[in-house]
């Protein structure tokens, strides 16, 4: 069983950054895709990177050049990087890990990012 915990969101100002966190459990993570996603209010939740075993990165279209995510294996953690937020971009923001073998979903909380114009 895999438990992840998202952290790192609040209320910034347009323009500013945010670096969210999440922490997860189990013994699989290194091998694993991992993503954040995001839900707007009245809005389904959408994609907004991804990061594979090796490395290989992904973006949605509205956040590329200003979001960068990584993980560290060694923590079990992966990071969303979030630079020249607009409040477009505010939403609860998800992590999602999805094991190699079964490809089994495990997803977060949530963490609100709050981004004031």
């Amino acid at each position: 069983q895999v438990q992840l915990v998202e952290s790192g969101g609040g209320l910034v100002q347009a323009g500013g950054s945010l670096r969210l966190s999440c922490a997860a459990s189990g013994s699989s993570f290194s091998i694993s895709t991992l993503r954040w996603y995001r839900q707007a209010p009245g809005k389904q939740r959408e994609l907004v990177a991804q990061i594979s075993s090796g490395g290989t990165t992904s973006y949605a279209d509205s956040v590329k050049g200003r979001f960068t995510i990584s993980r560290d294996n060694a923590k079990n953690t992966v990071y969303l990087q979030m630079y020249s937020l607009k409040p477009e971009d505010t939403a609860v923001y998800y992590c999602n890990l999805q094991t190699s073998l079964f490809g089994t979903n495990y997803w977060g909380q949530g963490t609100q990012v709050t981004v004031s114009s």
